[in-house]
């Protein structure tokens, strides 16, 4: 079951909470910054720990990796790394439904039940609303049709344009969702 909420995702009770990081892992501004400081300084020691791929870069694009959730009421914190918006001809759209691809399929191999995911790069990384709401739900109930596990996957929304380009999305898509407000 896809739900979508308007609120905090660090408010969560659900067993993983997805956070729109940078490749650094070190923490930064709007979701990643909010996580990391509901999560407390344990989880950027967390993060120091994985190793980089290359100088800088701990979790590349379209990729995702696991720590514990530390003080957030999740257990676990999936780290994924949008795309940039460069105009939607630089392979955006496949790097962000690797993000929600490759979250799952993090969350499969731990045993989670229930996830939250935010708005993946539609902050500073600049991703059209409407086209990320497309990609994700479409990656989102493919993946859940197919596995049905994690059994509660929630798209929570920091305002209420966000929530609305989801909505919209699922009418354009035909796919069966509940939608609340956490506010």
């Amino acid at each position: 079951m896809i739900e979508i909420l308007q609120g905090d995702i660090t408010t969560l009770r659900v067993d993983a909470i997805v956070n729109a990081a940078n490749e650094s892992l070190m923490g930064g501004g709007g979701v990643d910054g909010a996580i990391h400081r509901a999560a407390g300084p344990r989880l950027l020691a967390a993060c120091r720990k994985i190793p980089e791929v290359r100088p800088g870069v701990r979790c590349p694009t379209g990729e995702a990796c696991i720590t514990e959730g530390f003080d957030l009421p999740a257990r676990f914190v999936i780290h994924t790394v949008g795309p940039v918006w460069r105009g939607g001809d630089s392979g955006e759209p496949q790097r962000l439904a690797d993000c929600h691809r490759n979250a799952m399929k993090l969350a499969r191999e731990h045993g989670i039940d229930s996830i939250a995911f935010p708005a993946i790069s539609c902050g500073v990384y600049g991703y059209p609303r409407d086209a990320a709401a497309a990609v994700a739900l479409s990656v989102l109930s493919e993946e859940g049709a197919l596995t049905r596990t994690p059994h509660r996957i929630v798209l929570c929304a920091f305002d209420a344009g966000m929530a609305n380009a989801w909505r919209e999305a699922v009418q354009r898509l035909h796919i069966a969702v509940t939608s609340e407000s956490l506010e």
